[in-house]
């Protein structure tokens, strides 16, 4: 079996620019959203309907927003708003994963494309873009994990 590049990036602390001249560059055609939430003002130019806008017309890549690869709104506020440890959180998360079958429900043709994981984190040591694609190879054993 081929072994196929996954590929992850965030947002935050990223230009527009720089955010779609990287994707072009690394000439990505599919982009999966795992943020729970992809509506906030706070997306800045990630916000779901602009961001699929953008991606099509700007680099012709398609947009997905896979839910089932996002952590609970539970899971979420007990890191971010009452400051748990990224340990906690990990194990939650990863706990959630194997609960979903994410495995089964996210076929591995999907990663056939040049496909990115996009959150919204500005590297990939605590963000859950890193655990998905971690937990997939795990699962599958036939992707290669590249942070942009």
């Amino acid at each position: 079996m081929e072994i196929r590049k996954a590929y992850s990036i965030g947002f935050t602390k990223r230009t527009a620019e720089g955010f779609f001249e990287t994707l072009k560059k690394t000439e990505i055609k599919q982009l999966i959203d795992i943020r729970l939430n992809n509506v906030s003002q706070l997306a800045g130019f990630t916000k779901q309907e602009d961001l699929k806008y953008f991606l099509k017309n700007i680099c012709g890549i398609v947009y997905r927003h896979e839910v089932i690869l996002a952590p609970t709104k539970e899971i979420l506020d007990a890191y971010k708003k009452e400051k748990g440890n990224w340990f906690n959180y990990e194990k939650a998360f990863l706990a959630l994963m194997t609960t979903r079958q994410v495995e089964n429900k996210i076929p591995r043709s999907t990663f056939e494309l040049p496909t990115v994981v996009l959150c919204s984190e500005p590297t990939p040591q605590k963000c859950h873009r890193r655990l998905v694609l971690e937990y997939l190879k795990s699962k599958w054993g036939d992707i290669e994990i590249v942070h942009l």
